[in-house]
């Protein structure tokens, strides 16, 4: 029988960010798709476009060329302009099952982005901190786009 002296919580990774974007949910939900695509970037700001085929079974990876890559997750749930949903390992190279999903919500003229990844596996040591880092990136990518006007 094994025994497990590590709590649960040592396994689990549950992330939540709400941002306001000034714009409506159309035209958040074509950035979050440009800034999760295209226009991602990675550690320091590094260009690191990525693939998001936005449709239901659609990938999200990495390309590298010459069939090189890494595949970070299937489109589980779309629903243009509400709803993206993604699952799979991620950015992650260990064993490890990802959810993430973007709600977006209209909110007056602006959109408010809910966005949530909820995670197990087995993490090493100090990778769950830095997760949130590059989520915040994205949804401050997005808001950026659409200042707010006085």
């Amino acid at each position: 029988m094994v025994q497990l002296t590590t709590p649960l919580d040592n396994y689990t990774l549950d992330i939540t960010i709400e941002t306001r974007v000034h714009a409506s949910l159309e035209d958040t939900f074509a950035a979050l798709l440009e800034e999760m695509g295209p226009q991602n970037t990675g550690m320091g700001n590094a260009p690191m476009p990525m693939v998001l085929e936005a449709r239901p079974g659609g990938r999200w990876y990495r390309d590298l060329g010459n069939d090189n890559g890494h595949c970070w997750g299937t489109v589980q749930a779309i629903r243009v302009p509400t709803l993206l949903e993604i699952s799979g390992p991620l950015m992650m190279s260990f064993a490890v099952a990802s959810n993430i999903q973007y709600r977006l919500r209209a909110d007056g003229d602006d959109t408010v982005m809910t966005f949530r990844h909820n995670a197990l596996g087995l993490f090493p040591e100090g990778y769950r901190d830095a997760l949130g880092q590059g989520w915040t990136r994205i949804a401050q990518s997005v808001q950026q786009r659409f200042p707010a006007t006085a």
